[in-house]
């Protein structure tokens, strides 16, 4: 049976059905630590509009190519990360059905098209958190974290989603659209094939050539050459989703499970549970 809310008579967590992204990215709240500054568009998904060092921005920002919300700033994927496919996935026995995009699959969660509250803010780092909805949207509920701290020549970043009443399915990473590179330096162990409709697929197998927008298992660094320095990218997390075919961008995504994770490798949170992840990056 398809569903998209909680079986009957399973408490449902309050919903917010006024949470939607206004256009563009909103007020910004600003975080520094002197030649690193970073703005963060709490409105508009609690993404990181801008990150600027020495003076150079780093990230493709709102407007410059399209104002669609998943194609600029760094944003968390929450409370699933990359495709769902058809939106469609089972979970404790049931069967449900997300809201899709034009390609026919649920992508990048719902935590980038919310408003995010400001729960802390200091000179050098910024606190944020959503109630996610309980709708048609993602029948679950619950909420996610995030942290963002600034240091010398260094950006951490941490988010984590938490089940409230009920239990979930969760992974969760961020999207940063970065400015093309000069030079990406990455060592995967494998990838994930993708099939003909593009979604990621197991098992993971030995890495292809590039031009890549693929799912991969990762244990180094990733090393970005940008603005005539180097940018070394580390996480705790294994994924790691690579779109560098776009001329003007390269994303470099540390996730906690592949695209289609619902399906492929499925994660499940208690009731009150939490999931976690950092993401840091570093100015050699």
């Amino acid at each position: 049976m398809a569903a998209d809310a909680p079986a009957p008579g399973r408490p449902m967590p309050p919903q917010d059905d006024s949470a939607a992204v206004a256009p563009g990215p909103g007020p910004l709240v600003g975080i520094d630590a002197g030649r690193l500054a970073v703005e963060i568009a709490p409105g508009a998904g609690g993404r990181i509009a801008q990150i600027r060092h020495d003076g150079g921005d780093l990230l493709v920002g709102y407007g410059e190519h399209g104002t669609d919300p998943i194609a600029w700033g760094c944003y968390p994927m929450v409370p699933w990360a990359g495709r769902i496919r058809g939106g469609r996935f089972a979970f404790e026995t049931r069967e449900y059905r997300l809201p899709v995009d034009a390609d026919g699959h649920a992508v990048h969660g719902v935590g980038y098209a919310m408003p995010w509250r400001m729960d802390r803010h200091g000179p050098t780092l910024a606190e944020l958190s959503v109630q996610l909805p309980a709708d048609a949207r993602w029948p679950f509920g619950g909420a996610a974290r995030q942290r963002i701290e600034v240091g010398v020549d260094r950006l951490r970043m941490r988010l984590s989603v938490s089940a409230g009443v009920l239990a979930m399915p969760a992974a969760i990473g961020w999207h940063p659209w970065f400015r093309k590179p000069d030079r990406l330096d990455f060592s995967p162990v494998a990838m994930y094939p993708r099939d003909a409709d593009g979604i990621a697929t197991a098992p993971p197998r030995a890495p292809a050539p590039g031009p890549w927008d693929d799912c991969f298992l990762n244990h180094e660094p990733v090393l970005l050459r940008l603005h005539g320095r180097t940018l070394r990218l580390t996480s705790g997390c294994e994924h790691w989703v690579v779109y560098d075919a776009a001329a003007h961008a390269t994303c470099v995504e540390p996730q906690t499970g592949p695209p289609d994770a619902f399906n492929l490798a499925p994660q499940r949170l208690a009731p009150g549970a939490s999931l976690d992840a950092w993401f840091l990056i570093e100015w050699l």
